[in-house]
């Protein structure tokens, strides 16, 4: 059992320190992205509400677990350090698009009878792919980045509020992003607005419901990693490769 206590440090003080779990949630977090967005983003499901169907995406079960362990970074490790798991999983993303693209176009070997069902999975429109790219990179940014400031401004309490904080922020702005790059001009406008209110919404709840878990994985990693590190210091720019 760890009994280290946990030491309140800044961020640019723990510029080197080799953490035990780090890399460990670095994967799950590109693996997390990875799956939702080829597998979940690949089927349309729906739920009944008072008797009617409401279709949303697969991913949307999946894509916002991203989101809960973008907060856990943050609040663990620190902004710059979640930093650069955004741009590990931004550029595992576009090799994704890249392998996807190069993969469906190579022609089939002769008799093999599952081109058109693997280019219905893996050959996305690159319109979407695009959109899906730019949306998650800034509402990862931007969650991130309320995530650490409102650590400051609360001096580290109330961990609710900033997970769901952030959330509504960063997931707002992915959705105004995606949404409108992705379709609009080829759904109705008021189709495009009302999916992504509707999806901006189930991923905030999704957030919200899953507050309890994230307060037992940063509490775990914390006492762990024997640190609990404030961005007091920190340069926010998201290109920076400085803490």
């Amino acid at each position: 059992m760890n009994k280290n206590p946990i030491q309140r440090t800044s961020a640019s003080s723990q510029t080197g320190h080799r953490f035990r779990y780090y890399d460990f949630v670095m994967a799950a977090f590109v693996t997390v992205l990875l799956l939702s967005n080829v597998i979940g983003a690949a089927k349309p499901t729906f739920i009944m509400i008072s008797g009617e169907q409401w279709i949303y995406g697969a991913g949307i079960l999946f894509f916002p677990l991203g989101y809960v362990i973008g907060d856990v970074l943050t609040e663990v490790y620190g902004y710059a350090r979640a930093r650069r798991v955004i741009w590990a999983g931004f550029g595992a993303l576009l090799f994704m698009a890249f392998m996807s693209w190069v993969v469906v176009s190579l022609p089939p070997a002769e008799g093999w009878e599952g081109q058109a069902a693997y280019e219905s999975v893996f050959g996305q429109v690159p319109r979407i792919v695009g959109a899906s790219i730019v949306a998650f990179w800034a509402g990862e940014f931007v969650n991130s980045y309320v995530m650490a400031r409102m650590k400051v401004w609360t001096q580290g309490k109330a961990l609710w509020s900033r997970t769901i904080g952030s959330t509504v922020l960063g997931q707002g702005v992915d959705s105004l992003i995606f949404y409108p790059l992705a379709f609009l001009g080829q759904w109705e406008t008021s189709a495009v607005i009302a999916v992504m209110v509707t999806n901006w919404v189930l991923k905030v709840l999704w957030e919200a419901v899953l507050t309890p878990v994230t307060y037992l994985v940063v509490g775990w990693l914390k006492r762990r990693e024997g640190v609990d590190i404030y961005d007091e210091d920190t340069n926010f720019t998201p290109f920076s490769t400085s803490s």
